[in-house]
């Protein structure tokens, strides 16, 4: 198996970007009032992101540091958990980045309230798909051909 390439962030985060900017505009055009992004809604995001770095970092710990190993089954869902958390962090650093800057120019009472929430998201969108790369990173083990080179 090998590592994630840049090409599934990257396409998420594009995708999420256009989504995330069409949010208002289809909201508004629709008669509905337009989404608000919560404090509540970024600390979340840095839970998860700080679970995932712990998870990291335990990860590294144990296979890089101590030499030891994993049982199969936690080893799969970790790396799986990398893996999809490397694409899902890059699309809500795009959905919520897209909504930030929908907001640009707009003269409302709540503008640069709603834009500095979702930048914010936005920012901690990509610690996720950090420490995501980190854990999938930490996942490696090391061949008996690397050991001998060393």
């Amino acid at each position: 198996m090998r590592p994630t390439g840049a090409a599934a962030p990257v396409g998420a985060g594009c995708l999420g970007l256009l989504g995330g900017w069409a949010i208002r505009p289809l909201s508004l055009q629709l008669g509905w009032t337009t989404p608000e992004v919560s404090w509540l809604q970024v600390l979340v995001l840095v839970f998860v992101a700080g679970v995932i770095a712990i998870t990291a970092w335990v990860t590294w710990r144990e296979l890089q540091v101590r030499g030891q190993w994993l049982e199969p089954h936690r080893a799969v869902n970790r790396l799986l958990m990398a893996k999809s958390c490397i694409v899902v962090g890059a699309l809500l650093a795009g959905g919520y980045a897209g909504y930030a800057v929908s907001w640009l120019g707009i003269d409302a009472e709540l503008a640069d309230q709603r834009m500095a929430r979702a930048a914010s998201a936005a920012l901690v969108g990509l610690v996720i798909t950090g420490v995501a790369i980190w854990l999938e990173r930490a996942c490696r083990v090391r061949n008996d051909d690397d050991a001998d080179l060393a």
